[in-house]
């Protein structure tokens, strides 16, 4: 028997069900135009899951999508966003060049949502002051300048 988290994600209308095992790659938040229009607001709260460890339960047929991020290409490889079809509730992206599945906090069912750091601070439209660390674009580590900025 496995002793590790299952956490429960859906889309708005709930036809869509996900089960995420193990614990987030990372938690942070994002500050790019591209997400900030995905997701309706000033700051996309973000998880990155290893794709083994999420898998749609319920509703597969019900998720549609769209290939492409407009600035997160990565050598031709894009993201793709996949929202629910009854709902238009977001569900998650798959991010083939990190090699991982962005499930937005937000659909996931009783989440303690921990953030690392902020990301693509420098697109900022809502200056947040929460100490963390504000990356002008990306963490080094995740192909970025690793320039940290201000709060």
């Amino acid at each position: 028997m496995s002793d590790q988290p299952t956490y429960r994600a859906s889309c708005f209308c709930g036809d869509v069900q996900i089960t995420l095992k193990g614990q987030a790659e990372l938690q942070a938040y994002c500050h790019c135009d591209s997400c900030r229009r995905w997701s309706g607001g000033p700051v996309n709260a973000f998880t990155l899951w290893q794709p083994g460890n999420v898998e749609v339960t319920q509703g597969l047929d019900k998720i549609a999508g769209f290939d492409g991020n407009p600035g997160s290409d990565h050598e031709g490889v894009v993201s793709k966003r996949k929202w629910c079809k009854s709902c238009g509730g977001h569900v998650f992206t798959d991010h083939p060049a990190m090699g991982l599945v962005d499930v937005p906090s937000a659909a996931i069912v009783d989440f303690a949502f921990e953030p690392a750091f902020h990301v693509h601070y420098r697109e900022s439209v809502h200056r947040v002051t929460d100490g963390l660390t504000k990356f002008g674009d990306l963490p080094e580590a995740a192909g970025g300048s690793g320039l940290e900025l201000a709060e």
